[in-house]
């Protein structure tokens, strides 16, 4: 029998709780949970079981346990974190290149350490989720109104201050040698 953190898989190659759990003990179905109201399915109730045991139940075959609409959603899900974590790291990118070049005076070493590391971090997101480079450009104008605001709350200039639109590429913004004059 093999145990993994509150889970054992038994001979016949079943997952089970073990250690007094919420949940009713049945095998790789939806578990209806006490405490808990009906209509909340498992994933939104214990993602880390339901994912442990819909992959345990996915590499032995156990296809008809598996609700996969659940599995679709959270594919989904995961795939819009990826989108939503792009979005985010441009936003920072932004914000510290609109600083950079409207506040010279008192640009530091930290924000160009901050450029740096965004440029990393996308790239690195980039190679690790190549279809979203063709996205890159159609996430600019929604990264930039964040970085706008985020701008306008760290430098205390107005946002009238700022461009309407994304004064930088998409080539600028990603090369490590471009900073904003």
């Amino acid at each position: 029998m093999v145990t993994i953190r509150g889970f054992r898989f038994s001979k016949n190659g079943n997952l089970e709780t073990i250690h007094n759990s919420p949940f009713e003990v049945s095998v790789f179905k939806k578990r209806k949970p006490r405490n808990h109201s009906n209509n909340m399915n498992l994933p939104e109730i214990d993602f880390y079981r339901w994912a442990m045991e819909t992959a345990h139940a996915l590499r032995i075959g156990r296809y008809v346990d598996v609700d996969m609409q659940a599995v679709a959603l959270e594919l989904e899900k995961m795939g819009a974190s990826e989108q939503r974590e792009l979005i985010n790291r441009l936003a920072i990118l932004l914000m510290h290149l609109l600083k950079w070049q409207y506040q010279p005076g008192i640009r530091s070493r930290s924000w160009e350490l901050t450029i740096i590391e965004q440029r990393r971090e996308i790239q690195d997101l980039l190679e690790d989720n190549p279809s979203l480079k063709s996205q890159l450009s159609a996430k600019l104008s929604k990264a930039y109104s964040k970085a706008v605001l985020k701008a306008e709350k760290e430098t205390n200039l107005p946002q009238k201050t700022f461009p309407k639109g994304c004064p930088y590429q998409i080539e600028q913004i990603m090369l490590e040698s471009f900073y904003p004059k």
